[in-house]
């Protein structure tokens, strides 16, 4: 078919007015100015009117287990409190439970234009059938801690690497995520690399989030040592660099990693990121709901990483006012737009497609309109200037028009 609308926004190339989308069919064939093109008489065409088509966005990091604790946590005074509230807040939640907060999330995040997301999954009984009841394209890292459960890293790796290989999609994957670096012991963090990079998989994990974890591997002192400790952790491991530095001594940076949060860096820590080529997630309404140290966007960006945009999960997103917060990759642009006012929304607006297809390896297929790529497609409304193209996407607020994933409506236009 061919997708007509008044503005076309490849990412990768600039905006073209009144153009057009040759899709054949679950990829583009090419993208264009409407009037260039020379359609086969047989070709449907469908004009979308007063709209901007974009790439379906790719949200880099989500947690949709914890959808429906929206608004359910206030914001703790240190980070470990909220560990401790949502441990409490998880307790009482049944199967059923995780499968309709999941389901809810996903829905929240087609209706708001993604169209892939990278998930941390803590509960992987709900796979593969959370995975059919959405047309999202999912990416589901299977979350490993241990220290608690005094299990050993080997077993814990063993287990979950025979569950991703029972798990089968046409569309989806999975793959692993130890959750972070206080939370998994260093063996279990050098497994999963080695394991990783022998099968070309992706790996997510927390790192960097808060001060009291850059703390404790930075100094051996605070907080959250002192409370690791009285839980049995061994804590031989802090005292000897970053929290950065601990996974590139475990070799867990790497072209196939996605560290997310990032917030406290130690001097060097952005050039190691850069060297080994991990990708960097940042989560702007997470990161205002926990009052983290200010986040080293230009820092980053300035050695060379790649940065990408999640929503983390709404567990962690301030409610406005009495409404709950939803799943909107759209909101955390509008939040960092408005924390770094020096970004350009371009900026921006790569962080939430391009950058995020290179960090789940997937560029050139997902994250543009061009020719080759996989046809993820959605509208939003425009009647504002072409000068002013970039900045009236990060005012999207609200359902998107229409959403296409791999050439198939997930949300058809109305037309």
């Amino acid at each position: 078919m061919i997708l007509r609308a008044r503005f076309i926004l490849p990412i990768s190339s600039p905006p073209i007015e009144n153009g057009a989308i040759v899709i054949v069919g679950n990829k583009i064939r090419s993208v264009g100015a409407w009037k260039n093109l020379r359609p086969p008489a047989n070709e449907k065409t469908l004009d979308l009117g007063e709209v901007i088509l974009l790439p379906g966005l790719i949200n880099a990091h989500c947690h949709l287990d914890y959808t429906d604790m929206a608004g359910q946590l206030p914001p703790p005074k240190k980070f470990t409190d909220w560990i401790g509230s949502i441990t409490a807040a998880k307790t009482g939640w049944s199967y059923s439970d995780y499968a309709h907060s999941w389901l809810h999330g996903a829905h929240q995040l087609l209706k708001s234009g993604t169209t892939t997301v990278a998930d941390i999954e803590a509960m992987p009984d709900l796979l593969p059938e959370v995975w059919d009841a959405t047309p999202l394209r999912i990416f589901s890292f299977l979350e490993m801690t241990g220290i608690r459960a005094r299990r050993d890293p080997k077993e814990i790796l063993r287990e979950t690497v025979e569950k991703i290989a029972a798990l089968s999609h046409a569309r989806n994957r999975a793959s692993l995520s130890p959750h972070a670096p206080y939370s998994t012991l260093p063996e279990l963090l050098r497994l999963t690399g080695k394991m990783a990079r022998k099968r070309k998989w992706r790996v997510t994990t927390h790192v960097a989030e808060s001060d009291q974890e850059f703390e404790m591997f930075q100094h051996a002192r605070g907080d959250m040592h002192e409370w690791l400790g009285r839980n049995a952790r061994d804590n031989s491991d802090c005292g000897h660099g970053s929290p950065l530095a601990h996974l590139a001594r475990q070799q867990l940076l790497g072209e196939n990693v996605l560290a997310v949060h990032v917030n406290c860096l130690a001097r060097g820590d952005a050039t190691l990121l850069a060297k080994n080529k991990t990708h960097v997630v940042h989560c702007p309404r997470s990161h205002a709901y926990f009052k983290h140290p200010p986040f080293q966007r230009q820092r980053l960006a300035n050695a060379g990483v790649n940065l990408c945009l999640g929503t983390d999960s709404l567990a962690t997103t301030n409610k406005n006012g009495q409404q709950k917060p939803e799943l909107d990759l759209f909101a955390e642009m509008r939040a960092l737009a408005e924390k770094e006012p020096s970004v350009s929304a371009q900026e921006i607006l790569q962080m939430a497609t391009v950058n995020g297809a290179r960090a789940l390896g997937l560029a050139g297929k997902i994250g543009e309109l061009a020719a080759g790529a996989l046809a993820d497609v959605i509208a939003i409304p425009f009647a504002g200037k072409a000068t002013k193209i970039y900045e009236s996407v990060l005012q999207q607020t609200g359902n998107v028009k229409s959403s296409m994933i791999e050439g198939r409506w997930a949300i058809p236009p109305q037309i």
